[in-house]
């Protein structure tokens, strides 16, 4: 693991990603172009790492927190680094100019690799000198909680740096995925879209209820998905195994897929009924609020999902 990272950006994302990477023993250095952003951010970081203490899941919120320094340069915060996580605004120019600076200013072997949720990293790498070091590591919200992470590298990345991407990550305590080639939002947004674009469907269609729909899969698809993914989960949803359940319900399956083809815009008065029914049951001004309880209970689910694997194995 690499004893210092360097955090580019102080928001939402780049504190959680200072926590990862303190959490696992390695010194951050966090930089935000805009000084309030900066300031903010340990007073906000130590507020989440007393949660975690809380919980269980580390054991002294002081001790990672003294591992976290925020820095006024991102030469600064790059000097000795191994490791850049880009973690600013979902823009392309932005993203460019950053990633020009530190390519410049980085220490010649460290990874550059940006937290961007849909941007591919040939948007904004092909003009380095150093392109073939730099990738996307894309993150779920939020990293410290959710230890995902899918590395997508480039046409030009150097294989070996997404070898060395693997590796650290796993360092840190994350669960790296590799995916083979630049796609439009990675693979976890895709798949996220996909069940996205049939839930909008279906409420539209009036076949249920955005709440009910919401209960459908907390209560239903995402029991099983905490621990197993869909494959491993049509794999034992048949007697002989994963190619049985195919036999058995493909062409089920087909005619499903015939009817949820089309494209269906996310229209002006769809959006409002599922605000108007979310509304019902979360006051806007009960958002944030309600965003603590989340990472909460991610804190509890991650906690168990620990001790059930120390109990029943992997």
């Amino acid at each position: 693991m690499p004893e210092t990272f360097a955090v580019a950006g102080a928001g939402l994302i780049g504190r959680a990603w200072a926590i990862v990477f303190a959490r696992a023993g390695g010194r951050v250095r966090l930089w935000d172009g805009v000084p309030a952003a900066l300031d903010a951010a340990i007073p906000l970081l130590r507020a989440n790492l007393d949660d975690l203490e809380a919980q269980g899941l580390i054991e002294s919120a002081a001790d990672v927190a003294d591992r976290i320094e925020t820095v006024s340069t991102l030469g600064d915060a790059l000097s000795g680094a191994a490791w850049l996580q880009e973690c600013i605004a979902e823009q392309v120019e932005p993203k460019a100019v950053l990633f020009e600076e530190a390519d410049r200013l980085a220490e010649p072997e460290a990874i550059l690799a940006s937290s961007s949720s849909a941007i591919t990293a040939s948007r904004f790498t092909e003009a380095l000198p150093g392109r073939l070091r730099c990738l996307v590591a894309h993150p779920v919200n939020p990293p410290y909680l959710v230890p995902l992470v899918e590395l997508c590298p480039s046409p030009w990345t150097d294989p070996a740096v997404v070898t060395r991407a693997r590796s650290v990550m796993e360092s840190v305590g994350m669960v790296p995925v590799a995916v083979n080639r630049e796609i439009d939002g990675f693979v976890l947004n895709r798949l996220q879209g996909a069940l996205l674009a049939e839930a909008f469907k279906l409420v539209s269609d009036g076949v249920i209820s955005a709440d009910d729909l919401d209960k459908t899969v907390k209560d239903g698809l995402g029991l099983r998905w905490s621990f197993m993914g869909p494959f491993e989960t049509i794999d034992l949803n048949a007697p002989a195994g994963v190619a049985d359940y195919c036999a058995r319900y493909g062409p089920f399956y087909e005619r499903l897929q015939a009817e949820q083809a089309p494209v269906l815009a996310w229209d002006d008065n769809l959006v409002k009924r599922i605000e108007v029914e979310r509304r019902k049951h979360l006051a806007a001004d009960g958002l944030a609020q309600r965003q603590v309880w989340r990472d909460r209970r991610l804190m509890a689910l991650l906690r168990h999902k620990q001790q059930a694997t120390e109990d029943h194995g992997e």
